[in-house]
């Protein structure tokens, strides 16, 4: 059949003369850019704070570019040179920011024609979303879990936001189980992380490494504790100062470090006696002991393959805890007086010390010890990229993009990849764009919501914080009080009202029934807050937000599938948009259908072949879509086998 070349000449001109904004030049970034410019876009503006590692270069075919990796230069230097080797005319500006800064206003985002995302944390979603909302531009969102993915288009008024289905908050573990009496490895890796901000990074109250004497599992004799707990310096003896303190006065010494951490502290939680009658007591190392090891032939080193799959034993492990920590030493002096590091999985000396120090606990408490590579992936809460995934999205994102710019929105759709075929033999499966919803507390046309907490506990810094900026992603916010007098609470302006910081909500005549007025000027946007006082919130619960994520998904009717979209054609795709329900930690979406097309939202949860439910996860955060499983489709027993974390 003749096909007009009209259309396609217009849309050809349209390439070429609209600009288009980029965020995020990670796996899919850096393909999506090479994709852009080889289907005709000229005027691209990317914003990424990403560095190179060795596989983003892989993805552009730029080896020569190894050497930016070594020197940790923006990755978007290395993303633009060699996007413009495919095509020199191009027009490309390259922001090596936050996307949260300031400058980055509606305004801003207004100068373009679509927005894409590449983005691989919750919270500069949610921004991008809210800014997109505001500007009334279309945001194509995309993830990607291994060999699963997903994209998705989201138009104000037409389709759900990124914020429509609420998502639960990511799996945190109480402080008493990191500091005292950890089970798992995650609880290592997590107070190894701890322990790199409280030794080099910024210290924070709430992550503490040091044994919880306050926990409350704790029966033990005060009067015996100096007897039982020794040190093994006058340096090394256990003081209440801080961490960050005490190793400076040591000048980071890393054998003192050691045992401090490894022998002292673990002497000082053996005398908490009540912890240990129903558990393996942990077991102290001490430093000159573990040396014997390294000259003799216990050395152990188990796995076979590459370096970073390796176990190295407790002897491999002290030795990568001591180069490390002299390494960070070095690079803290560098910088200067008051300088801190920033944690960073692809910082080597900093997941050297994270991975030795995590495998030294793991190792007293009587835990299997992981290799480089293992540690890596929970640390950064990530899995291994793979480059086939990235690339197949990152073409279902210009798809996607050149409907909206034919003027074909209502054509979009939400495509998911993924790793097995479904029974229709399809690996790309087409859902049909859910409608925004009408309790979104982002996009609805008045936002609202409704928060439980104890006025007399709550301090006006926990509300900024850990309600408005945490919970609910705002960069600025402004509060005011609906008590007829307009009082401000809370100012975005720096030092307006930071003396009201440490004073409870009740000091303001804050109560139940009252309603605060947000608003973040940066993202254009107001939420209505109404306060419900509560004095029987569950134990370290702070706050509830009523009708947040329930723990388990509504069933919802059968889904159906597209019969009239092909592999890749009619396709588009949701990140993580849905998530009515929490899953089980590292899960991942399988969506199976041979039916007529449905929701995005109704195919939440599916099964795979294999007869295993999952559910894809944002990778800063563990969250999970809200899939919802069919009613004609049992759930398997075990949910969490093969579990992966999204979104990259």
């Amino acid at each position: 059949a003749l096909i007009s070349k009209g259309p396609l000449i217009r849309l050809a001109d349209s390439l070429s003369a609209c600009r288009v904004l980029v965020v995020g030049a990670g796996g899919i970034g850096c393909e999506l850019l090479k994709n852009l410019v080889l289907t005709g876009f000229k005027n691209i503006e990317v914003v990424s704070l990403d560095v190179p590692n060795v596989l983003y270069t892989q993805y552009l075919d730029c080896v020569q570019h190894t050497l930016f990796v070594n020197l940790r230069l923006s990755v978007l230097q290395v993303a633009k040179e060699s996007v413009l080797q495919f095509c020199p005319t191009a027009n490309i500006t390259a922001y090596h920011d936050s996307i949260m800064n300031p400058e980055y206003n509606v305004e801003f985002f207004r100068n373009f024609m679509l927005v894409m995302n590449a983005l691989d944390n919750r919270a500069a979603r949610n921004h991008v979303n809210r800014m997109c909302l505001a500007a009334d531009i279309p945001l194509i969102e995309s993830g990607t879990a291994g060999y699963l993915g997903q994209v998705t288009v989201i138009k104000k008024g037409l389709t759900e936001c990124y914020e429509c289905q609420p998502k639960p908050t990511q799996k945190t573990f109480p402080g008493c189980t990191i500091r005292n009496t950890p089970s798992e490895p995650i609880h290592c890796i997590v107070w190894a992380k701890y322990l790199f901000n409280q030794l080099f990074g910024e210290e924070d109250a709430d992550q503490e490494v040091s044994p919880d004497t306050a926990d409350p599992e704790l029966s033990w004799n005060p009067a015996d504790t100096e007897a039982r707990a020794t040190a093994s310096d006058q340096d090394g003896d256990i003081k209440r100062v801080s961490t960050k303190d005490w190793a400076r006065s040591t000048g980071y010494d890393a054998v003192k470090l050691f045992n401090k951490l490894f022998k002292d502290d673990i002497q000082y939680l053996l005398t908490m006696d009540k912890l240990w009658k129903k558990r393996k007591a942990p077991l102290p190392l001490d430093w000159l002991e573990i040396q014997k090891l390294v000259h003799s032939s216990q050395r152990e080193v188990t796995g076979t393959g590459l370096k970073d799959q390796q176990v190295l034993g407790v002897a491999g492990y002290s030795q990568l805890f001591s180069r490390s920590v002299e390494t960070l030493r070095s690079m803290l002096a560098d910088k200067g007086d008051g300088a801190e590091l920033v944690w960073d999985k692809d910082d080597p000396p900093a997941m050297d010390f994270v991975t030795a120090a995590a495998n030294l606990r793991m190792h007293i408490f009587s835990m299997n010890m992981k290799s480089r590579f293992d540690i890596k992936s929970m640390a950064g809460n990530i899995i291994p990229a793979i480059a086939t995934t990235n690339a197949v999205i990152a073409g279902l994102i210009v798809l996607e993009a050149l409907k909206i710019l034919s003027g074909d929105v209502e054509q979009c759709r939400t495509i998911f990849l993924n790793k097995q075929p479904n029974p229709r033999k399809k690996l790309l499966v087409p859902c049909a764009l859910d409608p925004p919803s009408a309790n979104c507390y982002v996009c609805a046309s008045k936002p609202e919501v409704t928060v439980k907490l104890n006025v007399h506990k709550t301090l006006v810094l926990a509300l900024q914080d850990k309600i408005l900026k945490e919970k609910f992603g705002m960069v600025a916010p402004d509060v005011q009080i609906e008590d007829g007098k307009g009082t401000i609470l809370i100012s975005s302006e720096e030092g307006e009202t930071e003396a009201n910081n440490s004073k409870f909500l009740s000091d303001f005549g804050i109560r139940h029934g009252s309603r605060l007025q947000v608003d973040d000027f940066l993202q254009d946007y107001t939420l209505l807050v109404n306060v419900i006082h509560c004095e029987d919130l569950e134990k370290d619960v702070e706050f509830e937000v009523v009708g947040d994520a329930p723990d388990k998904a509504p069933t919802p009717p059968g889904a159906q599938e597209d019969k009239n979209v092909a592999n890749g054609n009619k396709d588009s795709a949701e990140p993580s948009t849905s998530s009515k329900a929490p899953a089980e930690q590292d899960d991942v979406l399988i969506v199976d259908s041979d039916e007529e097309e449905p929701s995005s939202s109704t195919m939440d949860v599916r099964m795979e072949s294999g007869g295993h439910k999952r559910k894809l996860h944002d990778a800063e955060t563990g969250e999970a879509s809200a899939k919802r499983q069919r009613l004609d489709q049992p759930l398997a027993a075990d949910e969490e086998d093969d579990d992966i974390i999204a979104l990259d």
